[in-house]
């Protein structure tokens, strides 16, 4: 049951960051086409349908770059948890291979124990800074939206990747191997 809890969370958090991710690249790709429809009728590349364009407000989308740096933020943290529950992390294994079934298990109940301390580090890290964005009243420089909103979503993402990482070290830990 746990199990399988822990699992639909981590492929949960990967389908919300790859869905992020999908509307960045169409927001990206909307704003450039923009960006570029708006030099030509600035150019008069376009004649009398470039004034049509200017007076629609066509152009690059409002903060984009702001956009992409949040979303971007939150996409990362929703993918730890998928990744770390199916061992998909970089890793250098050219002088453990060689060490035997034994010490890999030790070694991978080392990193799992790791990579939890970490995580868990991270998002108490990511909450403080929720609470100083919060009391602050910090926005960005463009569209103004509050910091703390991107601090939010990056928390929740946090802390799904603590719980899956928690759960991994615990298996390894107990001498199971992570799913």
């Amino acid at each position: 049951m746990l199990h399988k809890a822990i699992t639909g969370l981590a492929h949960g958090m990967a389908l919300l960051g790859g869905a992020v991710l999908c509307a960045l690249v169409v927001m990206v790709s909307v704003s450039i086409a923009g960006r570029e429809l708006a030099d030509a009728a600035h150019g008069g590349w376009l004649g009398g349908a470039g004034d049509w364009l200017i007076d629609l407000g066509i152009g690059p989308v409002f903060g984009d770059f702001e956009l992409v740096e949040a979303g971007t933020a939150f996409a990362v943290f929703a993918f730890l948890p998928l990744t770390q529950l199916s061992g998909a992390h970089a890793k250098v294994d050219v002088f453990t291979k060689a060490m035997g079934p034994r010490a890999d298990a030790a070694l991978a109940a080392f990193w799992s124990v790791v990579m939890a301390a970490a995580t868990v580090l991270i998002t108490w890290r990511l909450f403080a800074g929720l609470q100083d964005r919060m009391r602050f009243g910090d926005t960005t420089f463009m569209i103004q939206f509050p910091l703390w909103w991107a601090y939010a979503a990056c928390l929740c993402a946090a802390v799904a990747a603590s719980v899956v990482s928690l759960y991994c070290a615990a298996l390894r830990l107990a001498g199971r191997r992570s799913p």
